[in-house]
């Protein structure tokens, strides 16, 4: 696999907030002429959740998930001169510069546990994916998954890959497994884990996982309190990932006890 190479678009036109999430994101149109999900650099987690949003949706698309298209998207300073929310004038003065765009899909809806379908292959792709990413975030109470055009679709990893909050002691993860994986939302469908562990592994290799990594912009990998080179990072976030590659096969065991 070739990881897809993303596309940079400027934003031309805030559209509307999502005030469902937490960040704020916002639809927005780009110089494509496109509808975006823009997830914004200036919110809560700043640009740890678009690293964490960008290679969990990207790890998830090289395993054969369904995932919105990515694209990077530049922001200037008038859309905060003309907006009359105090709130959202900040957020959009605090992510000037480069932020992380996701098609917009136009008619989708929220996956329901009770009504919506999901095959148990996918479903144990996307439990063994949250917990080879540690992604607290995939609940009944918050799915972040759409049914569109009759399949399932992946969206917000912004909270998972926690350990990057603190790069001090970020090597103690590498052996931990997932226990949260006991509250995901598609744990009662995952009747395949052992098959997804192996398809995974076929899928995924270190050179994908460097790919992925790859994909960082260099800028939102800088912040003022650093005491690791972006270099370091880069390596350090391709060891978490290798290290649960490697683990699987626990990981696997893991949720299907949790089952």
């Amino acid at each position: 696999m070739n990881t897809t190479k993303i596309r940079t678009l400027d934003v031309i036109q805030y559209l509307t907030p999502l005030r469902e999430g937490g960040s704020l994101p916002a639809i927005v149109k780009g110089d494509d002429g496109v509808l975006y999900v823009l997830k914004f650099r200036g919110a809560g987690q700043g640009k740890k959740a678009l690293i964490a949003e960008l290679i969990g949706g990207e790890l998830a698309r090289a395993m054969g998930l369904k995932v919105p298209e990515f694209v990077f998207m530049n922001l200037d300073d008038r859309f905060s001169k003309t907006e009359p929310d105090e709130e959202i004038q900040d957020l959009l003065k605090f992510s000037i510069g480069l932020n992380l765009g996701l098609q917009y899909l136009s008619g989708s809806i929220t996956y329901d546990p009770l009504v919506s379908e999901a095959d148990s292959l996918t479903a144990s792709k996307v439990v063994l994916l949250d917990s080879m990413i540690t992604n607290i975030d995939r609940t009944p109470k918050n799915t972040n998954l759409l049914n569109w055009n009759q399949e399932l679709w992946l969206i917000d990893h912004g909270a998972s890959l926690y350990f990057h909050h603190n790069w001090n002691n970020w090597q103690n993860h590498l052996p931990r497994t997932f226990p949260s994986i006991k509250d995901h939302v598609l744990l009662d469908r995952a009747n395949d884990i052992e098959q997804a562990s192996i398809e995974i592994k076929e899928s995924i290799n270190d050179n994908i996982i460097k790919e992925i990594i790859d994909l960082i912009p260099e800028e939102w990998l800088k912040e003022p309190s650093d005491t690791m080179e972006t270099a370091e990072k880069r390596a350090a976030y391709a060891q978490f990932l290798s290290s649960k590659l490697s683990n699987i096969e626990t990981l696997a065991k893991e949720a299907a006890n949790a089952r």
